[in-house]
């Protein structure tokens, strides 16, 4: 199964896909599983996205914390996703491919 462990190790994101897509494939979403490595209180996950060598920023809230998710981002590219949680911060980089 592909992960991207956060910058600080304190996120992993678990890719149940063989690709992430911009825009998301009719027939396969872009699903992701977030795990926290720490204790987590209830609360959200905020994403902060912003695709590499631009300004293009997008942000995405999932209400329930880290978990199963399905995160769309508008255009395919490398992004730099800023992740807060519970108190926490971690960093990832995900690859959206052009559909």
């Amino acid at each position: 199964m592909p992960h991207v462990l956060g910058a600080q190790g304190k996120i992993v994101a678990i890719i149940w896909a063989p690709a992430l897509h911009a825009p998301p494939l009719p027939n396969q979403a872009n699903k992701i599983l977030w795990v926290s490595r720490l204790a987590v209180q209830p609360g959200p996950l905020t994403i902060q996205a912003t695709l590499n060598g631009t300004d293009r920023t997008a942000t995405r809230v999932l209400p329930d914390g880290p978990g199963p998710s399905y995160v769309d981002l508008p255009a395919a590219g490398c992004w730099t996703l800023n992740l807060s949680w519970s108190g926490h911060r971690d960093q990832v980089e995900l690859r959206y491919a052009p559909r």
